[in-house]
């Protein structure tokens, strides 16, 4: 779908008009005395955001009438202590839709929860308009504010996530310039919901984000008007499920819907309003990532043979369900086949915009690369973004997990708010195709009363899957079992009725001089160049793939699509100037499965599971490797051993001595007695024994697992049953790690019947 530009959705007149009341609106003088500020980086797209273009594109995607008004541009502002109570004036100049806190609002200043900001502008309603109902939409207010027009109150909002509106007809006095003020106020540390926002930001939250931050707009409507739409795609059935709202509940209007592909009609449907519509689509034509087809609708409110109202909008056909594949493993399934579902923790924050995008070209740049990258998946981390977001991923086919912005839910008050925004994200996001799961709780934050909330969620919307906590405290409820490692990866194990995801992994960080936030850069793994993190990047791709094909992983996510602020662990830089690793080497590695030969895991090292081992520090007898030794007094740990901060184990238990001795046993079945490969890191010198022969010993040190062969003398002494592996490592300087697993690369049959 085509979603109009704004410059053909006004007149000419009403442009002329719109210019106007910039004028108004500036009257302390020319726009020329606002000026951009400079944050500490600073995004390409920032040279293209000024008074007269502050993100002028059409804000609702997927509820759109040709006329409209943008109120973004120069706003007076004012800071007043909290006890003030009336509008102040002021002569100062901020730019909306963008933040306080941001460079491109040309303010950049701290707010604090003792304080107001106060907005105010001049605007012009075109006199076409006169005899409509005239709406003031809001996309997102952040926090809780209050609206006058013409020193009318006409309403008050609270929540930093979602779109509002209000009719100002009645105050509109429809001669000369109309006015409007805003009084915002945002505790940010308080007990509302606000994701990684933060007064003091460091390490994993970031520059707090307050009042206006999405487009301020108006619209004319009918008296009798479609408030909202909710489209439901039903595949199975082969329709699309249509509720329509209109502001009025009587038997005499009518609702006519149409839906088309390129203008041609494919669909209709004529019925009551407020009541439940079926499109049927006999030959639906899927959506998914790989073919992100939309449909066109059309909707319209009659009366009799007269249209009152009519609105246009777009849907996808597309189904996401938990399915168990030929093992019965659960998995999940998009359409009814399993995908694996592939992506990036994306926070949505710029470095001179903070929750607002510079441009829509620079909202869109992200799921651009993503794609590129070959990502099919993002999770929208504790954040909600403007709709034309969501529009994109829905155009270009990201699938997204949105995550429910997190709170400490610590009061009566705080767990309302929190229920009352999830509601209201829900019900705002629900039409969009790429949304597939919601996140109710990430990693124990405000966590509460989970179960309730969770079945809650899921009989709101039944079409999606639900995850009740992405990491640490998962209270086995909802559709996906969700864990996080750093680095990873690692997989839950699938249950009956929920599929394993990894909601976070990876982490590694790389700073690039003169794209780096300050010098203060961090990641759960830090690298010294490009190609480290492009082959660490690859090594934990190889992993993600074998634990989705021998453990049940349905879905991965990779922290993170960018940089933000410190946290240097993103694919890109946080001012998007530098893809740290190239979209064609990161669409490789995300595809490396097709090249992937199956492996079957005889021992599994901490890339897949958690195995105790027997070990010692102290030098044991000379024997010490032979199957009859008494190992039975050496400690127990699980693997892998080291220090914390060497590059590329997955540790688990500390050693920090010169050397250690490790020792277990291990069954084989008869039909595995041949292919057996060691899967090892180690750092520094090892030597590895199975039932006390020699299979392998190397001095050094490697960065990441890798595959060895063992000796021929070690493969003729495995046998049926029970065996022994005894591992000694040897470390000198520097970081230290061993691991070690024992796996089975088995042949492609496809290959071999080739």
């Amino acid at each position: 779908m085509r979603v109009p530009d704004p410059a053909s959705c006004v007149s000419l007149g009403a442009r002329i008009i719109f210019f106007l009341a910039a004028l108004a609106c500036a009257n302390a003088g020319e726009p020329s005395a606002w000026y951009q500020a400079r944050a500490l980086l600073m995004t390409r797209w920032a040279a293209e955001v000024g008074p007269t273009n502050a993100l002028p594109e059409y804000p609702r995607p997927q509820l759109v009438r040709p006329d409209w008004l943008n109120l973004n541009g120069l706003w007076d502002y004012a800071i007043t202590p909290d006890s003030v109570t009336e509008p102040p004036r002021s002569e100062a100049k901020i730019l909306v839709p963008f933040p306080l806190e941001s460079a491109l609002s040309g303010v950049m200043t701290n707010f604090n929860e003792h304080s107001k900001l106060w907005y105010h502008r001049a605007f012009f309603v075109p006199e076409s308009w006169r005899g409509w109902h005239v709406r003031l939409h809001f996309g997102a207010v952040d926090w809780r504010c209050q609206v006058r027009v013409n020193g009318h109150a006409i309403g008050q909002h609270q929540g930093g996530y979602d779109a509002f509106t209000f009719d100002v007809t009645d105050a509109l006095l429809w001669k000369g310039p109309e006015e409007i003020s805003v009084c915002v106020t945002d505790p940010t540390e308080g007990d509302q919901p606000r994701g990684k926002q933060s007064r003091k930001p460091d390490g994993i939250f970031y520059t707090a984000n307050s009042g206006i931050w999405q487009t301020v707009w108006l619209e004319p409507v009918p008296e009798v008007c479609i408030d909202h739409l909710k489209v439901s795609p039903d595949v199975d059935s082969k329709a699309l499920r249509l509720q329509v709202a209109v502001n009025t509940i009587s038997e005499d209007y009518q609702i006519e819907a149409v839906a088309s592909v390129a203008g041609k009609e494919v669909a209709r449907v004529t019925g009551k309003a407020n009541t439940a519509l079926i499109l049927s689509l006999p030959n639906p034509h899927l959506w998914s990532p790989d073919d992100p087809f939309l449909y066109d609708l059309k909707v319209m409110l009659k009366q009799a043979d007269k249209t009152l109202d009519s609105v246009s909008s777009y849907f996808g056909m597309r189904k996401i369900a938990l399915r168990k594949d030929s093992q019965g493993v659960t998995r999940m399934a998009l359409n009814d086949q399993f995908v694996f579902e592939l992506g990036t923790l994306d926070q949505g924050f710029w470095p001179d915009g903070i929750y607002t995008a510079p441009t829509d070209e620079a909202l869109r740049s992200d799921i651009e690369f993503l794609k590129k990258a070959g990502f099919n998946l993002t999770r929208k981390h504790v954040k909600v973004e403007p709709d034309r977001w969501y529009y994109w991923c829905d155009k270009l086919g990201l699938l997204v997990w949105q995550d429910m912005p997190s709170g400490n839910n610590a009061t009566v008050d705080g767990r309302r708010d929190f229920e009352n925004e999830l509601l209201r994200m829900v019900e705002g996001l629900e039409n969009h195709p790429s949304i597939i799961v919601w996140v109710l709780f990430n990693e124990g934050w405000g966590q509460y009363e989970t179960e309730p909330l969770a079945q809650w969620l899921k009989e709101v919307d039944p079409s999606r899957l639900v995850d009740n906590a992405s990491g640490w405290t998962d209270m086995r409820v909802g559709d996906l079992i969700d864990m996080h490692s750093y680095p990873g990866p690692d997989s839950p194990a699938p249950e009956p009725h929920r599929a394993a995801v990894l909601g976070e992994f990876g982490g590694y960080g790389l700073s690039v001089e003169g794209h780096s936030w300050s010098g203060n850069c961090w990641g759960y793994v830090m690298l010294a160049n490009a190609n480290e993190l492009a082959d660490q990047y690859s090594r934990a791709l190889k992993h993600v793939w074998r634990l989705h094909n021998l453990s049940g992983l349905s879905a991965a996510v990779y922290t993170q699509t960018a940089d933000v602020e410190t946290e240097c662990n993103g694919l890109q830089t946080y001012d998007r100037a530098v893809a740290k690793i190239a979209p064609a080497v990161l669409f490789a590695a995300n595809h490396i499965e097709s090249s992937g030969s199956p492996m079957k895991i005889i021992l599994g090292d901490a890339l897949f599971e958690r195995i105790k081992w027997r070990y010692s520090t102290d030098k044991p007898a000379d024997d010490w490797f032979k199957p009859e030794f008494d190992y039975s007094a050496w400690k127990e740990g699980i693997g892998g051993f080291g220090t914390t901060g060497t590059p590329g184990i997955y540790l688990n238990t500390t050693w920090d001595t010169a050397d250690i001795w490790l020792r277990r046993e291990f069954n084989l079945k008869a039909e595995d007695l041949s292919g057996i490969k060691l899967q090892m890191f180690h750092d520094e010198d090892v030597e590895v024994y199975l039932n006390g022969v020699l299979a392998m010993k190397q001095s050094g040190f490697i960065t990441d697992y890798d595959d060895f062969e063992i000796s021929k003398e070690a493969a003729a002494a495995l046998q049926p049953g029970r065996n022994t592996i005894a591992v000694h490592c040897h470390q000198t300087s520097g970081g230290q790690g061993i691991d070690v697993g024992i796996i089975i690369l088995q042949p492609d049959p496809e290959q071999n019947s080739k």
